[in-house]
């Protein structure tokens, strides 16, 4: 008797994706995802760009200060979004 084997798919989660806790249980229609989304692409292309560039000290603290400043641009849009 053969024995079949369920394969679970996961999805390998960027870097931005994690930052921006997306939640792929919602609606990719939802603003909160596509803003979340559009975010996540725009930090991993920064952290890409950072990454081949090579590290100093100047360019690390401009990284970290604008990942920062994505974060906050990805909540302050969603609550002017979601403000009732």
């Amino acid at each position: 008797m053969e024995e079949q084997v369920a394969f679970k798919e996961t999805k390998i989660v960027s870097f931005g994706e994690t930052l921006m806790e997306i939640d792929f249980d919602l609606s990719e229609d939802t603003s909160d995802f596509k803003v979340k989304k559009l975010m996540a692409e725009v930090t991993n292309l920064l952290r890409e760009e950072y990454i081949l560039a090579g590290g100093n000290p100047i360019r690390s603290i401009l990284f970290e200060h604008a990942i920062g400043q994505i974060v906050n641009a990805q909540m302050s849009i969603n609550k002017v979004i979601t403000l009732k």
